[in-house]
């Protein structure tokens, strides 16, 4: 839900667009109309035939209107009759009341008819940077966050929480969720061992989010071997791939409509300064220096804050990809024959694409590219 009225010319002279730029430039007259666009889509993908949508949660970024996922999903509860409602996710570092966001996400699941999956984030860098003292903390506050929230679903109340970050003398919330124990948790990253280590640790399904092609392997590999060292063995259902999609009639149509995957500055989520990305504390030095981040800055993959990737790079990379159905079709059963994963999300709209291109890239995907992608078994390499 990217708001795409800013003027562009001022995020170019200041050199971002995010965290620190100027929110005189909000129209909220102009966001209730993209709002109701958005929604408009949202539920069209649910009756023409996606298994669900999903939806995520960015702060002080034109990238994304939704800072709170939870209030967006309750909308969806409404508006939808079918399909998932997949939260990817909850920043959990920044909030101080862990257990609000249980009781929201319950509410929403009674609500949609036990139809949510729910997913959590520790959030990219420059999210951690208002609340001041969670920059070198957020990997502790996330997990610690995630305890309160599971332990509130699943262990009879009332019980006392007493932690390093939160602490509860009474932790006996009415609403429980419909889904039992609990609704799924997904657990999105883009290469950050740790967070791949700890889906793994907690039999969490992974979903990567676009990263280049070189790397998947490498990230469910990872996985595979935390998963195998804790005595267990993953499944298709552990693995699952955001890649940014768009169809078209004409192979030519779809790489122009593409192109709106750049519209902030050159990459999806715009430009971001080093520092913002990473503040002090933010990454491990494992994460910094690891194989993974390196191969990450070496292709100028287009992820929050990077350097600006040459569009065709981004398509070599299959950061995106377009085309007409055939060609999609070609192009994610090799992504399927990589990792062979058990959830795919079609990272379908972004910024200025018109409202009748993104209605039909979704009539596309569910008339052809997704039957198609159903039916096919992953021819993986052992």
């Amino acid at each position: 839900m990217g708001y795409t009225a800013y003027p562009q010319d001022e995020a170019k002279r200041l050199g971002y667009n995010n965290l620190m730029y100027p929110n005189e430039h909000f129209s909220p007259e102009t966001a209730q109309e993209l709002y109701s666009m958005y929604f408009d889509e949202l539920q069209y993908c649910t009756e023409a035939g996606f298994d669900g949508v999903m939806i995520n949660e960015h702060h002080n970024n034109p990238l994304c209107m939704m800072p709170s996922v939870n209030v967006i999903g309750s909308v969806l509860a409404s508006r939808t009759k079918q399909g998932k409602i997949v939260f990817l996710g909850n920043v959990l570092p920044i909030h101080e009341n862990p257990l609000r966001i249980a009781e929201e996400i319950a509410m929403i699941d009674i609500l949609s008819g036990g139809r949510v999956v729910c997913g959590f984030v520790r959030g990219i860098g420059q999210e951690a940077w208002p609340p001041t003292p969670t920059r070198s903390t957020t990997r502790e506050r996330f997990d610690e966050a995630h305890n309160v929230i599971v332990d509130a679903w699943t262990k009879p109340g009332p019980f006392r929480h007493e932690g390093k970050h939160y602490h509860y003398r009474v932790v006996n919330p009415w609403v429980m969720p419909l889904q039992k124990p609990h609704p799924p948790i997904w657990i999105p990253g883009v290469a950050s061992p740790e967070s791949v280590i700890w889906a793994a640790k907690h039999q969490y399904p992974y979903v990567a989010l676009a990263p280049p092609l070189q790397l998947l392997s490498d990230i469910y590999q990872l996985y595979q071997n935390t998963a195998e060292a804790d005595g267990w063995s993953p499944t298709p259902q552990h693995r699952g791939y955001a890649v940014r999609v768009n169809v078209a009639d004409t192979d030519e149509k779809a790489y122009e409509e593409g192109k709106n995957f750049y519209w902030q500055l050159g990459t999806s989520f715009g430009v971001t300064p080093n520092h913002w990305l990473a503040p002090p504390g933010y990454l491990t030095r494992a994460a910094s220096t690891g194989p993974r981040e390196q191969a990450r800055r070496a292709v100028q993959t287009a992820v929050p804050g990077g350097p600006v990737l040459p569009y065709d790079d981004a398509q070599e990379t299959y950061q995106i990809v377009t085309g007409n159905p055939d060609t999609v079709i070609k192009k994610m059963k090799h992504l399927i024959d990589i990792i062979d994963p058990g959830y795919v999300i079609f990272w379908g709209r972004e910024g200025p694409m018109s409202h009748d291109v993104a209605v039909r890239s979704i009539d596309l995907m569910t008339q052809e590219v997704i039957p198609a992608l159903r039916e096919y078994e992953a021819q993986r390499e052992e």
